[in-house]
């Protein structure tokens, strides 16, 4: 697929989403030509997969009536005539291993809408699909498409079976009424039938250019290759979406909660300040970046500071940024189940002094419970997090071996 020399943003984040096994990955392969699954040897090495990212065209055929005429290409595969550009998306796409919970919820916070990867040749639901439905129900995802992958591994009975199950499933949930889209995504099958129902289903949010610019950090890094001589090294990277406003190489940014450091015995937090150097979308180098897509920000940090995702969970802006706060106040909203478990473990009520994991948005911090009552919990936090009140916050506790969902809370 030929994405052409336009260097053109992409315009709204869509997830995708769903068990690890269900073809998420090819999903996106087949509307991208971008492989995601970058990361494959990390978890052998006991490393967390990587949200991965891909840039998409989609165009559509004057020739023909919906969906016929929905593509990648420039060139109509149908008549070969010339299709017009719609709009540029990017793909963000979390893992589906229950182990990557918190890795997901951090990625649904940046999406505008997402496609639900369900498997047409297993039950439904597995128990990771459960938990990524309930997930981007509790991070507010509203436009939400089924993908019903792998139907030539099935029967038409199965297929038929499959599709009750997974509308049946919908009714207990706010996505009763998301359409469901049969597809092969190993044999591209019906891709014209997906984009028709983006375009549909999940609109360009609206932006406001003349916001204050602020972006969540999903990844830092540094770029310079090792033995780099000194004069020639450049600044560290962090990446994320932009959630409002513009961003401009030259522009002076802060980033918050920022760096940890050790003074007088204790720990504390130092905010950062620093001058955008470069700026990169999925197509090139810009000199400005507004939301949509993954955007890495060359700034003038030492890359020592950046390096091996140390600022992610930062936000990065300037104008009013959320304060940073070492201690939340939540009123929570439990489930009746536990999330992510194959047995429908009932959530206990949270208490005084129990150990806790917390998404807010990108940011990941482990906590304790200084306070319980029935609906609001008070709870210290290992780790600063920058947020805004109202703010939703993704609540994990142990079950088993692994950190499992159980609940949300709203900042007070």
């Amino acid at each position: 697929m030929s994405n052409g020399p336009v260097k053109v943003q992409p315009e709204v984040n869509i997830g995708t989403l769903g068990h690890v096994d269900n073809g998420k990955s090819t999903l996106v392969q087949a509307l991208t030509g971008i492989w995601t699954a970058r990361h494959s040897e990390e978890l052998k090495r006991g490393i967390t997969i990587r949200i991965g990212y891909a840039d998409g065209r989609f165009y559509r055929c004057p020739n023909h009536d919906p969906p016929e005429g929905y593509t990648t290409e420039e060139v109509c595969p149908i008549c070969g005539g010339k299709a017009e550009l719609l709009r540029m998306v990017s793909f963000v796409d979390c893992p589906g291993h229950h182990s990557l919970m918190v890795t997901m919820l951090s990625g649904a916070a940046l999406m505008d809408g997402a496609l639900f990867v369900a498997a047409a040749d297993a039950k439904f639901p597995q128990a990771q699909d459960r938990e990524h439905l309930i997930a981007a129900e509790m991070a507010g995802i509203r436009n939400l498409i089924v993908i019903q992958n792998k139907i030539d591994l099935v029967d038409r009975d199965r297929a038929v079976e499959n599709y009750r199950e997974i509308r049946d499933f919908l009714q207990t949930t706010i996505y009763a009424d998301a359409p469901i889209i049969p597809v092969s995504a190993q044999h591209k099958v019906n891709m014209d039938s997906v984009i028709y129902a983006i375009e549909r289903h999940i609109p360009t949010p609206k932006r406001d250019p003349n916001a204050p610019p602020k972006m969540y950090i999903l990844r830092s890094f540094d770029v310079n290759k090792p033995g780099t001589e000194a004069e020639d090294l450049v600044g560290g990277v962090v990446g994320g979406s932009i959630v409002q406003g513009i961003f401009r190489v030259g522009d002076v940014m802060e980033i918050r909660p920022g760096i940890r450091f050790e003074k007088d015995g204790k720990t504390s937090y130092r905010q950062l300040q620093t001058e955008v150097r470069s700026l990169q979308i999925g197509a090139g180098p810009v000199s400005e970046a507004r939301p949509g897509g993954l955007v890495g920000v060359g700034t003038s940090l030492d890359p020592s500071v950046t390096k091996s995702d140390s600022l992610v969970g930062n936000i990065i802006g300037k104008g009013e940024l959320p304060p940073v706060s070492d201690r939340l106040t939540l009123k929570v909203k439990l489930f009746e189940k536990v999330v992510g478990t194959e047995e429908l473990l009932e959530v206990d009520r949270i208490r005084t002094g129990e150990a806790l994991v917390l998404n807010v948005a990108t940011a990941v911090t482990a906590g304790v419970v200084s306070s319980a009552r029935d609906e609001e919990v008070e709870i210290t936090l290992k780790k600063p997090v920058c947020v805004e009140e109202g703010s939703k916050v993704a609540i994990s506790r142990r079950v088993g071996g692994g950190w499992r969902l159980i609940g949300y809370g709203l900042t007070a």
